[in-house]
């Protein structure tokens, strides 16, 4: 493990969330976290060269930075046998959108079957272990995406006129399981707690 690879695991707490086998068109793959730097790399290298992120103008390097970024939890899609990373998801649990799926990227020769569904229910399975909500972008020109989501329970709740680039909106979308007040946890009685948000 290079000392990138070491320091990339020790900031990442989420790291024991389970991984999950998922089989699509006969082949096997695994969702689990991000290892490594190198898998940082490829992730960045199937944003950068793939719609949206063209349109949205996406560098590499910032896609890496995407990646890479501390905060978030990163979960690649990978070959059972031969560890080929083929898609990845995004996810952002802290702040005012907690539950905010930020990316979902599909190798292009991956798109169609169903890879990207996959992913989302994986997503939504770790957010919804928390939190009753989750939210997702999706730009205006991205109709197919949007199909999806809307397909997979997801309700349009606002536009963002040119929130990324020039001539292109971001719909914000949600898709709940509960309502915030009502929510519980595990780990705490309520997640919000409204005789607090009176006084």
């Amino acid at each position: 493990m290079s000392a990138r690879d070491g320091a990339l695991a020790r900031r990442h707490s989420w790291r024991n969330v389970e991984s999950q086998a998922i089989e699509i068109g006969g082949a096997g793959l695994v969702v689990r976290h991000l290892a490594s730097d190198g898998e940082a790399e490829i992730c960045a290298r199937i944003m950068a060269t793939s719609e949206p992120w063209l349109t949205l103008r996406r560098s590499y390097d910032a896609a890496l930075e995407a990646v890479r970024d501390a905060t978030r939890e990163v979960y690649i899609a990978a070959s059972e046998d031969t560890n080929e990373i083929v898609g990845f998801v995004i996810l952002n649990m802290r702040g005012a959108f907690v539950g905010y799926i930020q990316s979902v990227a599909v190798r292009e020769d991956w798109r169609g079957r169903g890879l990207g569904s996959q992913l989302i229910e994986f997503a939504e399975a770790r957010i919804f272990r928390d939190v009753p909500n989750a939210f997702i972008l999706v730009s205006s020109f991205n109709d197919r995406a949007r199909s999806l989501y809307v397909r997979l329970g997801y309700q349009v709740v606002g536009e963002l006129r040119d929130y990324i680039v020039p001539g292109h909106s971001e719909w914000l979308l949600r898709k709940s399981i509960a309502p915030l007040a009502d929510w519980t946890t595990p780990r705490s009685p309520l997640a919000f707690d409204p005789r607090r948000a009176s006084q």
